[in-house]
Formats: structure tokens, sequence, C-alpha cells
């Protein structure tokens, strides 16, 4: 049996987009298969969440082309997405039931329905004894919740997520991903995180942004693919230039990058490589540890060649 064509769910065309002197996206080119979870994976400020906000508002880009669930930007389409930002936009005042059902009606779900929606949800997130106490009863990971259970009250046919589990717990993390998956009911997923490993996890598909632009996608496996076996994670006593240099030489330039304060250096035989640093260099080492290669390996290595072929 032949497959047809996969069709997107969203599409970006190089987009650009400004704050003052700002550039928050400089050609932002991506493009969303629909029916996938889609991680847009980035440090802080790299325009992830500046591209979210842009698909979440309907609008149509100064510079570039959008197209959302096969059409134009448009108040029509905005009906179509269930969202949740950073920042939890409940009432504490507000009971679970009352927001579950409040936000129904502003996407046309009322009655019996909205009623039987609401207690679904809350009972597939974990709140239904919380049902009728104060939101500002609940705790982080419960409100985080909450915010989920409520961009999922229409039934989106894009659901997207910008940073969900920032200050959750691992329980409460698993606990959100898993009613995630299971409510979608086939709705595309496009989340915008800075936790490379929950995007392992949890993303069929994923895209490194830095500085306004994509610099890759593809599954975690795919990008994993090239990489070596392990990562050797160096701490040093103190920066040092003459002992980066001496690491890089014994391992090999292409293979050593710095992130969070630490070489990482990839390899298919790290206990051996551990050893010739230690031999080498071992005064100048603070901490040492051996990974398995993962995705945020993956990502400083992208990163990495695109900063050296600018330059």
């Amino acid at each position: 049996m032949t497959l047809g064509p996969v069709r997107s769910a969203v599409v970006a065309e190089g987009i650009r987009r400004r704050y003052g002197e700002r550039t928050a996206l400089d050609g932002f080119s991506l493009e969303v298969p629909e029916g996938s979870v889609f991680g847009v994976l980035g440090p802080n400020g790299s325009g992830k969440s500046t591209f979210l906000a842009l698909v979440a508002a309907a609008e149509r880009p100064l510079e570039g082309s959008l197209t959302i669930l096969g059409r134009a930007p448009a108040r029509n389409v905005r009906a179509r997405i269930g969202t949740v930002f950073q920042e939890n936009a409940s009432d504490p005042l507000m009971t679970p039931l009352e927001y579950l059902l409040f936000a129904g009606r502003l996407f046309g779900v009322t009655g019996q329905a909205a009623r039987e929606r609401a207690a679904a949800l809350l009972e597939r997130f974990g709140l239904a004894a919380r049902a009728k106490d104060p939101i500002s009863t609940l705790s982080g990971g419960m409100r985080r919740r909450l915010e989920v259970a409520r961009a999922l009250v229409h039934r989106p046919a894009l659901l997207l997520l910008d940073e969900p589990t920032t200050g959750v717990d691992p329980e409460e993390r698993k606990l959100l991903w898993e009613t995630v998956v299971a409510e979608r009911d086939g709705a595309t997923v496009l989340v915008a995180t800075n936790d490379l490993n929950e995007a392992d996890a949890v993303c069929d598909l994923v895209a490194f942004v830095q500085a306004g632009r994509v610099v890759a996608t593809g599954s975690p496996a795919e990008l994993k693919r090239g990489l070596r076996k392990q990562t050797v994670r160096v701490e040093l006593q103190s920066p040092s230039s003459e002992v980066e240099a001496r690491i890089a030489e014994l391992a090999g330039g292409e293979n050593v990058t710095a992130a969070n304060g630490e070489l990482l250096v990839t390899t298919d035989d790290g206990p051996a490589l551990a050893a010739r640093l230690f031999a080498t260099v071992g005064a100048a080492i603070r901490g040492l540890r051996i990974d398995e290669a993962s995705l945020e390996d993956a990502y400083f290595q992208y990163v990495q060649r695109r900063r050296e072929g600018a330059g």
C-alpha cells in the first residue's frame, strides 16, 4: 500500500521578527508534520517562544510566510489551537472546574458537553479530587496540569506548549506527558523547551534553534546517529586555553565542544580517552564523567558547527 504525502500542521518560511533593535527570528524556517509531537529546542533567547507566540496568535508575519493547519493565519484558525504559555493564566480564586467550564465557553463548548469534557479532563489529569478547591490551593505541578487540561477542552487540532514542565518535579512531568499523549486525540503537539532530555524522551521530531534560526531538524535518533557512542564530560580546576588545547589534541578537535562550564568530548571509547586525559592533564581536571551520547550532545555539536561556519 502506498501512503499519501504527510501533511503539515505548521509551515514557516523565512520569518523575521524584530522587537526594537533585537532580532528574535532571523529567517526562521520550519515544517511541522501533522500528528507529530515536535520539539523546538534552544536556550533562552533563541527565538523558540517567539515562534510559538506567532503561531498561537495566528498572525501574519511582516516578513516571510506562515501556514497553520493548511491555511493562512486568521481568527478561525486560532479557534483550532490550544496554548499553554510559560506563565499560568488561571484565576487563583476560581476552582479547576470553573476554570475549565469558562475556557470551554470561550471556544463554544457549553452545557452538558462542557461539563462532561471538564470532568473527564480533571479525572485524566489527576485533579478530580480538587475540582471544587480554589486554584490558589493547588501545587505548582497541579496548576501546570490544569493549564494543559484547559488547552485541551475544545479538542484543538494543534496544541502549543511553551516550556510546560518548567519547575515541575520528575513525577509530575511524567504524569503530564503521559496524559497529553493519551488525550491529544491525534492533535499535533508543538513544544518549545530547553530541556533536551525531556525532548529526547517525548518528541517524534525536533528542531535545534539558535539566534532566531533553525540549525538542524530530524528525529532524536537521527540527530544522535552522527555522534560517537559516548561523551566524556570534563570539568577543569580553572579555565586554561593551554589545557583545553591539549585535550582537543588528544581527542581530535572536531569532537570537542564547550558547554555549561564543561568540555564535552565525544568518542567511541570513553574509558580509554579518560585514561589518556588523566595521564596527560590529570592535575588540571576537577571532575570527569562518561555518559552515553544524548540529544543534548547533538545540540551542542550542531550549534558549535554553525558558530565555526559563521566565523
